[in-house]
């Protein structure tokens, strides 16, 4: 072989090594991605207040919530109902074990709405947290964040009248008594 013939491959060599990293370091078109942002619909009124039996209800902070891809119009993730909930015990004499409760939408005719497909109904997990108590005792009270699915049907005017908390409990009777105990201190 000659020094040429050699010179030649390792020129070769140094030239397809080029190519080889431009073509491979060489920025790839990347994908754009879409601009997903929320689209608020507001709840009136916001805050509100109901009794029942032994139970009040608040729900505060209502609104709800859709994620819609800008330009397409596309919904990325379905509307949602968020607010917090506070539950209390306003019972004088009973103690209440929270079960659980449901929500429900219900349209000017008084029917439950229903979701679309693949949608979960929405229930609220009253003690959900490690240390949170299920049990209200007289005056207590408890404080959770609700982030329930919302059909799509109730966000058109005029078919949404109102939503419903079904909530399940158990009242026990709740007594405090005093015990006293007679005692003397060493043979008085």
């Amino acid at each position: 072989m000659t020094k040429s013939f050699i010179g030649k491959q390792a020129g070769l060599a140094v030239a397809v090594a080029l190519a080889a990293m431009a073509v491979g370091c060489s920025p790839q078109p990347t994908a754009v991605a879409a601009v997903i942002s929320d689209k608020v619909y507001t709840v009136t009124p916001d805050a509100v207040t109901v009794n029942a039996g032994i139970m009040t209800g608040e729900i505060t902070e209502m609104k709800i919530t859709e994620r819609v891809e800008q330009g397409s119009g596309r919904i990325a993730t379905p509307a949602k109902l968020t607010g917090k909930l506070t539950l209390k015990n306003v019972s004088a004499d009973q103690a209440v074990r929270l079960i659980g409760a449901k929500i429900l939408y219900i349209d000017a005719q008084g029917q439950p709405m229903k979701l679309e497909d693949n949608r979960i109904e929405p229930t609220i997990k009253v003690a959900s947290s490690y240390g949170s108590s299920e049990r209200l005792d007289p005056g207590q009270d408890a404080t959770q964040a609700v982030d329930a699915e919302f059909p799509v049907e109730a966000l058109k005017a005029k078919k949404l009248k109102e939503i419903r908390l079904e909530l399940s409990y158990i009242p026990s009777p709740y007594k405090e008594e005093k015990l006293n105990f007679t005692v003397s201190i060493g043979g008085q």
